[in-house]
């Protein structure tokens, strides 16, 4: 059983309910939102679970908190009696285990195997993701705790005007703080190299390093331990979102890159868009995600065409915008900026990437380039497979020459 971990989306479902005979869980979007698999109420821990949860109905109606719990069991039909507020208490049946399954609760079996389930509760954000993550061990007092806890979080905004921002969807809890902490660490027991721009020369794409447009030093994450665990949170929480958001499916990157602004020399990225060469056209959707937001002075992002706000995220939380974009990142005047920034696009992209690839300046002399796009995202790269495509790409410059 694969458990849901925080910052992943709640997969959508549609169940009967004690409410609807087809109800679609997306539409509780809005909510936070507690969501029980008991299971059965035959198991003794659920059905104290369920009680305590039911007895708290307008507790739950008063804080804006709706509870639903998931039943596999047919003889749960009778728990509808005990809903006194639908909109705040509501029972879903899920006789089949589909839903459970994909919540992690329900281990897939076949005819030869007994039915394992695990009952747990998550913590669902507005967004519907989850927020926080709550097996069910010992039922006295677990539906209270999982109350306080949701009663403890900030209040949610209230309603206001909107103000005026760029088109960029903000992602939050992509990465762990240790994970942070590691990318922190790898670029600082390397130093990185100085990052430049793509420009368009005589027809080719090039990279200018140019110190009064940008001043960064990167790392590639090509060869990194860390890479699978990078492209597995991309794959469970910046896909869906950026589908959900801008109906586009995610399917390529072109690289993931640590990067660092340093105040010593005053870090900074002057106004420029991520897409108008040749070799970078197929760039569909840019990613930068703070590692360290409270770390630094200045050294925020900017999209000047929509306005004057600078953006930055909380630790962990990304970014994510149009390649098109006009941005810069204003100059970092304490501390280091860290970031981990990326390129999305798809299939049809990778096309037009591979159309210009011709038009990629011969960088033999240069410092080493960043590793191909890795497809799918299915199953990240090993070192050892980015190692042979860097000494087929050798074995093709030697023949260029």
């Amino acid at each position: 059983m694969t458990v849901l971990t925080v910052g992943d989306p709640a997969p959508w479902f549609v169940l009967p309910s004690t409410s609807n005979p087809n109800f679609h869980f997306d539409t509780v979007g809005g909510y936070r939102i507690i969501l029980c698999f008991f299971g059965s109420t035959q198991l003794e821990q659920s059905a104290q679970a369920v009680e305590d949860f039911c007895a708290m109905q307008a507790e739950l109606a008063a804080a804006n908190i709706p509870f639903f719990g998931v039943s596999v069991d047919p003889a749960d039909r009778v728990l509808a009696s005990k809903v006194v507020s639908p909109t705040y208490c509501k029972f879903f049946w899920d006789f089949e285990q589909q839903v459970s399954q994909q919540y992690g609760a329900a281990a897939p079996t076949d005819q030869s195997q007994q039915p394992s389930y695990q009952p747990i509760t998550y913590l669902l954000n507005e967004n519907l993701s989850v927020q926080q993550v709550f097996p069910l061990r010992q039922a006295e007092g677990y539906a209270a705790e999982i109350f306080r806890c949701v009663s403890s979080l900030p209040p949610p905004e209230l309603p206001r005007p909107a103000a005026r921002q760029a088109p960029v969807l903000f992602i939050p809890q992509v990465l762990e703080p240790e994970l942070c902490q590691a990318l922190i660490q790898l670029h600082q027991s390397s130093g990185g190299r100085s990052s430049g721009f793509m420009r368009e020369v005589d027809g080719k794409t090039v990279e200018i390093l140019d110190p009064g447009f940008k001043k960064r030093r990167d790392i590639n994450l090509a060869d990194s331990p860390l890479l699978g665990a990078i492209n597995q949170r991309v794959i469970r929480r910046i896909k869906p979102e950026v589908a959900k958001a801008f109906q586009f499916e995610i399917t390529r990157f072109e690289r993931h890159l640590v990067a660092c602004y340093d105040a010593t020399d005053q870090g900074f990225f002057n106004r420029h868009r991520d897409n108008t060469t040749k070799g970078t056209a197929h760039r569909r959707f840019a990613m930068t995600l703070n590692l360290n937001p409270s770390e630094y002075g200045g050294g925020d992002l900017r999209f000047p065409e929509y306005g004057t706000q600078l953006y930055r995220t909380n630790q962990g939380e990304a970014i994510i915008f149009s390649s098109s974009l006009l941005h810069e990142v204003t100059p970092v005047t304490s501390g280091h900026r860290y970031a981990l920034l990326s390129f999305f696009y798809g299939d049809e992209d990778a096309a037009i990437r591979e159309r210009n690839q011709q038009f990629l300046a011969d960088r033999s002399t240069e410092p080493p380039p960043v590793k191909p796009a890795q497809s799918g995202f299915g199953a990240p790269r090993s070192a050892a497979s980015s190692k042979s495509n860097q000494a087929k790409s050798q074995a093709k410059s030697k023949k260029r020459r």
